[in-house]
C-alpha cells in the first residue's frame, strides 16, 4: 500500500491524490473530470467526512493542468520559483513568467488565453481556510491562487477596522478627504502579482487569508486589494459563493464567469442564496435619505443635471409608497402589507415614467456621479477636475434598485412574473435619548448627568422586491460557464435543484459514505421516558408535557454519551420556551450536574459566539467533574451550517422534530403559491414539496455535524413519532447514507439500551486502540487510510459514460485499471 502519493488517470486526466482515494472519492473524481471534458454540469453529493473537497481540488485542478500541459505547468512553476527580483518592495511589475499582472489582466479576464480559471465557491470564509488546508496536502499547492473576502476579513489599516462601515471608511482613505490618504491602499504593489508573492514573500504553498493580512502589516501594504489584483494571474480563485451568485458583487469585484470553471462548495442553500441575490428590501427612511442627499448635490450645482434625474426617481418612489399605505391590509398583531406581482408593479411604475427606457438613462446618470474626475475633453488627467460624489449608502440603494428593476425589465419582461413586490408596515422599538427641553424662561439647560434613553415605538415601512425564482440570478450566472459543479454533503433530496436553479444537472451522484456501518447508530425515538408520544408540531410543543419528556430524553442521552452532544431545536422559540421550562422544573440544573450547557445565542457579534463556542470546545477537552458538555442550538443557525464538530466535540446529535420554516412567513407563502401556479408549466415542484424540502435540507445539515472523517463515530437521534409512523414520507427526505442505516425504535428503553451498548462499544474500541498506539509507536509521521476495493457500481450516475472509456490507478507498487460503467 502507497503511503505516499498516489496517481489516477481518470477520463485521460492524470490526477495526483496524497493518498489512496476512497471509493466516494474516485466516483466524485469521475464525475468532475466527465463534467469538464463534456462541458455540463455536475450535482454531487457526498457525506461530510467523506473526503470531497479533497476529491473537487485534485480533479478540478490536475484537469485544468491536463489542458495546459504537464510540461507547461512545471515551466510555470519554475519560472516562479526562480524568478529573482532586485527588490520586494519593487514598483515594477514582472514581465518575465506567465503571471504578469499586467499582462494577464486583460486577456484572463475575458477568457481568451482558452485555459478556463476555477471559481471555487464556498459558504463561508471559515470554509475557505479548510479548503486552503486540504490544498496544501495536495501536489497542486504551489498552483498560482487568491481569495476574494470582505474588508472585514482582510482591511490591515487601523483607521478602517474600528469602523462600522469599512467599505465607506476606506472610500473616504483612498479619496483622501480628510488630507491623509491610505499608505496601504498606494503599497498594493508590493504584493500584488503572483511571482512577488512565492518568491520574494515565501507563499509558496497554498496560503489562507491570514498569511495574505499578516503580510499586509508586515509590509504595509492592502491585503484587500491585493488580493483582487492576484485575481489576474491565478489559477484558481476562492470566495464565498454569493460573491458569485450576486450580480452587484461580481461588478464590483471584476468578476467575469465567462468560459470559467464554478465549483460551488457546501451548496444546500443555493437556491436561498440565489433568491436573495436578485432581491432587495428598501426601508422608507434610508430611500429618505438618498432622496436628501441627492437634492444636496443639486442645490449646491454639482452635476445638477445627473443628480437631479436621480433624485426626482427617489422621491418620485417615495410619494407613491406614501399614496399606496391605504392600500395595505392587516396581518397579524401591528403589521399589514401590500402585495403586487412584478406585471403590475412594471405597469404602476410606467405609468410615474420608469420604463426600461428611462431605467437605462438613470443607470447612465449613477455612473457618471460616481466618478469624481472629469477630465473632459482633453481626457488629461492633469487637466481632471474633482467633484464630490454621494455616499456609499445612497449609491447601494440605488445601485440594487436597479438591479432588481433590470432583471424584471430585460428580455422584454421576461423574469417580471418571477416577482412579487411588498409593503409592509410594522413598528420596532429604539433607545433614544429625550431632547432637551427649555426652563420656564425658555432656555434649554443641558444636564450634567448623562441622560438615560427611552425605549420608543417606531412605525418601519419597507418595499420589498423578492425574487420568488433562483433561476434569475443562477441563469445570469450559468449563461456562458462552462461547467458548474454543485457538492455538499446534503443535497438530499435533490430533486428540486434542476427545476428551481432552471439548470440541466446531466451528471448526477449520490455517494456512499467512508466509515464502517458499525462507527454509527441511527436511530428515530417517538416516546419520550414517560411513554409520552412526541410529535413536534406545534400543538404539541406548547404542552408542559411535551417539554418535559424532550428535557428527560435529553438527559438520558447526556448521561449514555460522553463528552461532546449536540442537540438541534427547529427554531429559536422553542429553545426559549424549553430553557425557561427546564429552569423551573429543575432539569436544567440535572442537566448542568451531569454537563456544561451552552445554548446557540440568537444573533449578537462574532466575538460572543465564537467565545461560546471556545467554551464548548473547551468543556469537551478539560472535563474533569462533569463528562464534557451539551450545546442546543437551531436549524439553519450558525452551529449547524459548516462548524466542524470531530471527534469527542460531537459523540451524539440529536434533532427534535422536522425543521418546516414558518408556515406564517409572507415570503415562504409566496414562494408555495408561486411553485403551485407553476408546478405544471415549468416543471416547478408543488408548494407543498418545496416546503418539506427545506425541512429536510436543514435536519440533513444539523445531522452532518457528526461523523466528520474516517475513523469517527457517533449517535444521530431523530426525536419525533412521524418518522417511524410514516416512513415512506418522512424518511425518505433524509441523505441517502442515514437512509440506509436508519432504525426505529418501538419504546424509550429500547433506544436507550442501544444506544448505551453502541456508546460502550465505541469506547472500548477507541481504549484499546489507544493504548496499542502507545505500545507500539508508528514508524511513519503518515497515515493512510485502510486498502478499499473500488466498485464499478460506485461510478454509476445518471450520466452514462462512453463505453470503452478506463480508469488507471496507478501507485508506488501497482498499476490498476477498471473500466467504467
Amino acid at each position: 500500500m502507497a503511503t505516499g502519493p498516489v496517481e489516477y488517470t481518470i477520463g485521460g486526466v492524470n490526477i495526483s491524490f496524497p493518498y489512496k482515494a476512497y471509493p466516494s472519492q474516485l466516483a466524485m473524481m469521475n464525475s468532475i473530470v466527465r463534467g469538464l471534458n463534456s462541458e455540463q454540469h455536475c450535482l454531487l453529493e457526498s457525506p461530510t467526512g467523506s473526503g470531497k473537497s479533497l476529491a473537487l481540488l485534485c480533479a478540478a485542478l490536475g484537469w485544468r493542468q491536463a489542458q495546459t500541459g504537464k510540461d507547461a505547468w512545471v515551466t510555470e512553476m519554475n519560472l516562479i520559483l526562480s524568478y529573482t527580483f532586485v527588490s520586494s518592495a519593487a514598483s515594477v511589475p514582472c514581465t518575465c513568467c506567465p503571471c504578469d499582472s499586467t499582462k494577464a489582466s486583460a486577456a484572463d479576464k475575458d477568457g481568451t488565453r482558452g485555459i478556463p480559471r476555477i471559481f471555487f465557491g464556498t459558504r463561508t470564509h471559515k470554509q475557505i481556510t479548510q479548503i486552503t488546508h486540504e490544498l496544501k496536502r495536495t501536489l497542486y499547492s504551489t498552483v498560482p491562487m487568491t481569495i476574494l473576502s470582505s474588508r472585514d476579513h482582510t482591511c490591515v489599516n487601523a483607521r478602517v477596522s474600528p469602523h462600522a462601515n469599512r467599505n465607506e471608511r476606506c472610500r473616504e482613505l483612498r479619496e483622501d478627504k480628510e488630507g491623509k490618504s491610505c499608505s496601504f491602499y498606494h503599497g498594493v504593489h508590493k504584493m500584488r502579482d503572483q511571482c512577488t508573492l512565492q518568491r520574494v514573500h515565501g507563499l509558496h504553498d497554498a496560503w489562507d487569508i491570514e498569511d495574505l493580512v499578516t503580510l499586509g502589516k508586515r509590509l504595509r501594504s492592502c491585503s484587500y486589494y491585493a488580493a483582487r489584483e492576484l485575481m489576474a494571474g491565478a489559477s484558481v480563485v476562492f470566495c464565498p459563493y454569493n460573491y458569485l451568485l450576486d450580480p452587484m458583487i461580481r461588478e464590483s469585484m471584476d468578476i467575469n464567469l465567462r468560459g470559467q470553471i464554478v465549483v460551488l462548495d457546501e451548496a444546500h442553500n443555493i437556491e436561498d442564496c440565489a433568491r436573495e441575490s436578485a432581491s432587495f428590501t428598501l426601508d422608507l427612511n434610508i430611500l429618505r435619505f438618498a432622496g436628501d442627499e441627492l437634492n444636496g448635490m443639486v442645490i449646491n450645482d454639482i452635476r445638477r443635471s445627473q443628480h437631479e434625474l436621480l433624485r426626482d426617481f427617489c422621491y418620485c418612489l417615495i410619494n407613491w409608497i406614501m399614496d399606496s399605505q391605504g392600500l395595505m391590509s392587516d396581518r397579524g398583531y401591528e403589521s399589514a402589507c401590500k402585495v403586487w406581482s412584478g406585471l403590475e408593479i412594471l405597469q404602476i411604475f410606467h405609468n410615474l415614467g420608469i420604463t426600461a427606457d428611462s431605467l437605462k438613462i438613470l443607470k447612465k446618470n449613477l455612473a457618471e456621479v460616481l466618478e469624481k474626475e472629469d477630465r473632459g475633453k482633453s481626457n488629461s488627467k492633469e487637466d481632471a477636475e474633482l467633484f464630490p460624489t454621494i455616499g456609499s449608502a445612497t449609491s447601494t440603494v440605488l445601485k440594487n434598485l436597479f438591479m432588481v428593476l433590470d432583471f424584471a425589465c430585460q428580455d422584454d419582461r421576461r423574469f417580471s412574473g418571477d416577482y412579487r413586490v411588498v409593503l409592509q408596515k410594522s413598528f420596532t422599538w429604539t433607545n433614544e435619548v429625550p431632547p432637551d427641553k427649555p426652563d420656564a424662561n425658555g432656555y434649554f439647560v443641558r444636564p450634567t448627568y448623562r441622560q438615560r434613553s427611552v425605549k420608543v415605538k417606531k412605525e418601519v415601512l419597507t418595499l420589498s422586491f423578492w425574487c420568488l425564482n433562483p433561476a434569475v440570478a443562477f441563469s445570469d450566472l450559468s449563461e456562458g460557464v462552462r461547467c458548474i459543479v454543485l457538492t455538499s454533503g446534503t443535497l438530499s433530496p435533490m430533486s428540486s435543484f434542476s427545476s428551481e436553479l432552471g439548470v440541466k444537472f446531466s451528471i448526477q451522484l449520490e455517494a456512499n459514505h467512508v466509515i464502517d456501518k458499525s462507527q454509527v447508530w441511527v436511530g428515530t425515538i417517538g416516546a419520550g421516558p414517560q411513554g409520552t408520544k412526541l410529535c413536534a408540531t406545534f400543538r404539541h410543543t406548547e404542552t408542559y408535557s411535551f417539554q418535559d419528556e424532550v428535557g428527560a430524553l435529553l438527559l438520558q442521552v447526556c448521561m449514555v454519551m460522553p463528552k461532546g452532544v449536540l442537540c438541534f431545536l427547529p427554531s429559536y422559540k422553542m429553545l426559549d420556551k424549553l430553557r425557561d421550562r427546564w429552569i423551573n422544573t429543575g432539569l436544567w440544573d440535572k442537566l448542568e450536574e451531569k454537563k456544561i450547557v451552552v445554548t446557540e445565542p440568537r444573533g449578537g457579534p462574532k466575538e460572543d459566539f465564537e467565545s461560546l463556542l471556545n467554551l464548548y470546545y473547551d468543556a469537551v477537552k478539560y472535563c474533569s467533574e462533569r463528562d464534557g458538555a451539551l450545546l442546543i442550538a437551531v436549524c439553519r443557525g450558525k452551529v449547524s451550517e459548516g462548524l466542524d464538530f470531530s471527534d469527542d466535540n460531537a459523540r451524539a446529535v440529536v434533532t427534535i422534530g422536522i425543521p418546516f420554516p414558518s408556515f406564517k412567513d409572507l415570503q415562504v407563502e409566496l414562494k408555495m403559491k408561486y411553485n403551485d401556479q407553476l408546478c405544471k408549466s415549468r416543471g416547478l415542484l408543488p408548494g407543498q414539496r418545496w416546503y418539506e424540502i427545506q425541512a429536510y435540507r436543514a435536519l440533513n445539515q444539523a445531522l452532518g455535524r457528526c461523523i466528520r472523517h474516517r475513523k469517527d463515530w457517533g449517535a444521530l437521534i431523530l426525536v419525533d413519532d412521524r418518522f417511524r409512523n410514516n416512513p415512506n414520507k418522512y424518511i425518505t427526505g433524509l441523505s441517502k447514507w442515514v437512509r440506509q442505516l436508519v432504525k426505529h425504535h418501538h419504546t424509550f428503553s429500547e433506544a436507550m439500551q442501544s444506544l448505551s451498548s453502541f456508546s460502550q462499544l465505541m469506547m472500548d474500541a477507541e481504549s484499546h486502540h489507544t493504548n496499542h498506539e502507545v505500545q507500539t509507536p508508528s514508524t511513519s509521521c503518515v497515515q493512510s487510510p485502510a486498502p478499499q476495493s473500488f466498485s464499478p457500481s460506485l461510478m454509476k450516475t445518471e450520466h452514462n459514460q462512453a463505453p470503452g472509456e478506463i480508469m488507471k490507478f496507478k501507485t508506488e507498487r501497482h498499476t490498476i485499471t477498471v473500466f467504467q460503467l
